[in-house]
């Protein structure tokens, strides 16, 4: 019987992991958010918002049926083990990132980007991570902790260098933080980042929190004054031509958003980077 079913999947992604370009786990890593948790709903609710969506972008004139993208559907994490869980993400993407696939992470916390960005600074030489965010994230610990959605920038200066890490949007920190990230220069301006990471591996982590409440409210830490959704892609765009080598969207908490449209945000920003980074079908 010919009989198409609804799966709980991305827009379109609809390929087996062996044919597959660009592979999307979902990561609903929820342990030490410390205001509003709920990130671990995330990946469930984008996947199910993103069917409102387009495979179409306007703005890139790209479309996701063009591309092999393979959703393999949300990690098991073990709850309350923060050093177990940030292996488990190593592991599964250090599986993706040998198979030579482009991982889309769909949060989940913030904290998750350092146990990607752990193993693909294994698989790739002198790799930069761009972080997109509110907050600095660059904190020694907190509440007397070192892994934390708010010290994750700084245990990946600890693994990729203090050099190789460049921060777009920030503005909310301790003082401390400014000064670190003033020491290091991690503070940046779009162009900047495109003129000093070129030729190297580039790693891309958008906070949701980064979108002024207004626009985005369902995130863990909100902080008023940020972005538009609009000049939030148009940064997106202009970091065309970097070598991405991966990408996560992070900080979702959906239950604070009843109307969804911080979780369709976040479906389109997914899209937009999957559609600006990923590989056509055919292209390896």
């Amino acid at each position: 019987m010919d009989v198409r079913l609804n799966s709980a999947t991305f827009l379109a992604a609809n390929c087996s992991y062996q044919e597959s370009s660009t592979v999307i786990i979902g990561c609903p890593l929820d342990i030490t958010t410390t205001f509003r948790p709920g990130t671990r709903f995330a990946p469930g609710t984008v996947r199910e918002v993103s069917w409102g969506l387009e495979t179409y972008s306007l703005l890139q004139d790209r479309d996701l049926e063009d591309l092999k993208i393979c959703d393999v559907g949300d990690l098991e994490l073990p709850f309350g083990n923060t050093e177990g869980a940030l292996e488990t993400i190593q592991r599964y993407v250090a599986a993706v990132a040998a198979d030579k696939k482009f991982p889309v992470l769909i949060g989940g916390e913030h904290l998750l980007t350092l146990g990607v960005v752990k193993e693909l600074s294994r698989q790739y030489a002198d790799v930069v991570v761009v972080q997109i965010d509110a907050h600095a994230d660059l904190r020694e610990t907190y509440l007397g902790e070192h892994l934390s959605h708010a010290t994750v920038m700084r245990r990946i200066a600890d693994v990729v260098g203090e050099g190789s890490i460049c921060q777009l949007g920030v503005r909310s920190a301790t003082r401390d933080e400014i000064r670190y990230a003033k020491q290091i220069g991690s503070l940046c301006e779009v162009e900047e980042v495109v003129n000093r990471v070129e030729g190297r591996p580039v790693y891309v982590t958008v906070d949701l929190d980064v979108l002024d409440p207004a626009v985005a409210p369902g995130v863990s830490t909100p902080e008023p004054g940020g972005l538009t959704f609009d000049e939030l892609i148009s940064m997106l765009t202009r970091l065309q031509g970097l070598g991405v080598i991966g990408c996560d969207v992070v900080e979702l908490s959906p239950t604070y958003d009843p109307t969804q449209q911080s979780a369709i945000a976040a479906a389109k920003v997914i899209r937009e980077l999957i559609l600006q980074f990923g590989r056509k079908k055919g292209i390896e």
